[in-house]
């Protein structure tokens, strides 16, 4: 399969979950691709610049990442969910020397994604391969105490699997966390953000101060789209709103503190015998064909 000017697409049925998993070339940037699953973009990596993102929810990590520590500082993180490895590319490519772990549970999932779009060698990212919950389990207990940074991006097409929503996951994840380290969690969800909410309600429940970033309308729920969620084990910098807000993309809104408890108004705090995946989005609002222009 090539596009317009020739590029081709690679692509496999992964093993695990049987999900078609494609790495399209951009047509509009070149040297950039997105991967498809399932019929649904998950990454974008452009492997000409890895510090530019482009799906509005990385864009937002990126940002939070942006305020850890000193500019170019390195750091320690773990990712949980590896999709492209857009987000390690990025750590990589603006905190040289930084120490990261991504675990994944569809192996040849990375193998094609290493095949195709190659990680710079110089970079220090382990991958281990398994369920995040289980993983986290068996991490090297050095690590406990001492990250950074926690990405949560764990999905499983369009889903998120239950299992990594609860409560119990999110102690196990937030464990890793030094006192001030950060948690990112990308939560896709549709109007009303019963599942947005709930997450956050239990986030809040495993780490002591949290904040909503997502597009003006998305926070309204009035539409579906991607939440990601911040937390720390102490207390999130005020500074840091103000940049988060000011890097975009925009209309764009930041929700803490008191008004984050508003926003959640009452939403139950996930356990592992209430967790449910998130929801599906419309077909028409994140879902691609594989294979079709």
């Amino acid at each position: 399969m090539r596009d317009d000017r020739g590029v081709a697409s690679s692509s496999i049925t992964l093993k695990l979950s049987g999900y078609q998993a494609v790495i399209e070339p951009d047509r509009w940037v070149p040297g950039a691709f997105t991967l498809v699953v399932d019929g649904t973009p998950q990454s974008h990596v452009n492997l000409e610049n890895p510090s530019e993102l482009f799906f509005e929810y990385v864009q937002r990590i990126g940002h939070v990442i942006d305020q850890i520590g000193m500019p170019g500082q390195p750091i320690t993180a773990v990712h949980l969910g590896a999709g492209a490895l857009t987000l390690p590319r990025y750590v990589e490519a603006t905190r040289p020397g930084s120490r990261q772990q991504v675990i994944e549970l569809e192996s040849d999932l990375v193998d094609l994604v290493r095949s195709d779009l190659p990680l710079p060698r110089s970079a220090s990212i382990r991958i281990r391969y398994g369920d995040a919950r289980e993983v986290l389990d068996r991490l090297p207990s050095g690590l406990t105490g001492s990250a950074d940074l926690v990405v949560v991006d764990v999905f499983s097409g369009a889903r998120t699997p239950a299992h990594v929503t609860s409560l119990e996951f999110y102690r196990k994840a937030v464990a890793l966390l030094k006192p001030d380290g950060v948690v990112a969690v990308n939560v896709a969800d549709g109007p009303g953000l019963r599942f947005a909410r709930g997450q956050a309600a239990t986030l809040l429940a495993a780490v002591s101060d949290v904040a909503a970033l997502a597009e003006t309308q998305i926070l309204k729920g009035r539409r579906f789209g991607n939440v990601v969620l911040i937390g720390s084990p102490g207390r999130l910098p005020l500074d840091w709103m103000p940049r988060l807000l000011a890097g975009g993309p925009h209309p764009s809104k930041v929700v803490t503190g008191a008004e984050l408890k508003d926003w959640i108004a009452g939403a139950a705090i996930v356990t592992d015998a209430t967790a449910i995946q998130s929801p599906p989005p419309s077909k028409n609002i994140f879902q691609v064909r594989p294979g079709r222009d």
